[in-house]
């Protein structure tokens, strides 16, 4: 079970795996905090005013066939996006980010009882990167982690279930850019990833995973749920650009970082069901 802040991240994040595991015949639930109601076009193509007025729609549509894609199942939480208001402004009211944490947790803790997953992945403290949306899921799920196999917790949410093992996704490190820039320069093709790089600056921690999935074959089905978002995905800009075979060759994981686990565990891994199904 991947649990995300908006429509598109369960696709920028962790889609080659979750279509993996879905394709050896694992239930696979993504659940998406928020609808992305107040989220930006970021598709030139699509940043047109019937677009705009109908965004909330269109979005859950696209939820809808990035999900027929990857093979998985996906459910909405039910909080409202809450954009990314600049360093002076307030959240919006009603929105997830401000929602209670007791209130949040509580609709993940039903999910979770009723889906029974032995496996969660969410972001890291940092969201991934700082939206509010991003680092409330985090938050959420880590409590709901431990909360859901808890008797008299959220009663009125199912029976108590504890996932096993809990994830952090690792996507979109320094060491993935410049892994892929290396791989291209190698082989004559200009990344385009310099300026990424010199964001990240040299003293950008180097990623802590533990656990590596080997996950090439999917890529394409990750770029077509990607595509599918098309609101929120160029084609023709940012991560659609860089040689994908250069990318099976240098990365043919998506890494994650185990956070938590119930169960005894042996790292580094290549499964995050490893400790849980016989060894393969």
């Amino acid at each position: 079970m991947s649990v995300h802040a908006h429509p598109d991240d369960e696709s920028s994040k962790g889609a080659a795996t979750l279509a993996k595991y879905a394709a050896e015949g694992a239930d696979v639930l993504v659940v998406t905090c928020t609808g992305g109601e107040r989220g930006d076009v970021l598709n030139p193509a699509m940043d047109r005013t019937d677009v705009r007025d109908n965004l909330t729609r269109i979005r859950r549509a696209e939820m809808a066939a990035a999900r027929e894609i990857l093979g998985v199942r996906q459910q909405f939480l039910g909080f409202v996006d809450s954009g990314l208001p600049a360093a002076d402004e307030s959240l919006p009211d009603g929105c997830f980010a401000a929602a209670p944490l007791e209130e949040a947790t509580e609709a993940l803790v039903a999910v979770i009882r009723r889906f029974r997953p032995h496996v969660l992945i969410t972001y890291d403290e940092t969201g991934g990167y700082p939206h509010p949306d991003h680092i409330r899921t985090h938050e959420v799920t880590v409590v709901a982690f431990q909360a859901a196999g808890i008797p008299g917790r959220f009663p009125g949410t199912g029976r108590p279930w504890q996932p096993l093992k809990l994830y952090y996704h690792g996507a979109l490190s320094k060491a993935w850019f410049q892994a892929l820039h290396d791989g291209m320069t190698a082989r004559g093709i200009p990344s385009g990833m310099e300026d990424v790089l010199a964001e990240f600056g040299d003293s950008a921690p180097a990623p802590a995973f533990t656990t590596r999935v080997p996950c090439a074959e999917y890529f394409p089905a990750r770029d077509r749920a990607l595509l599918a978002h098309a609101t929120q995905i160029d084609p023709n800009a940012g991560f659609m650009l860089h040689d994908r075979d250069t990318e099976r060759d240098v990365w043919p994981t998506e890494d994650y970082h185990l956070a938590r686990s119930h169960i005894e565990v042996s790292l580094p891994e290549d499964d995050l069901f490893a400790g849980i199904r016989p060894s393969r």
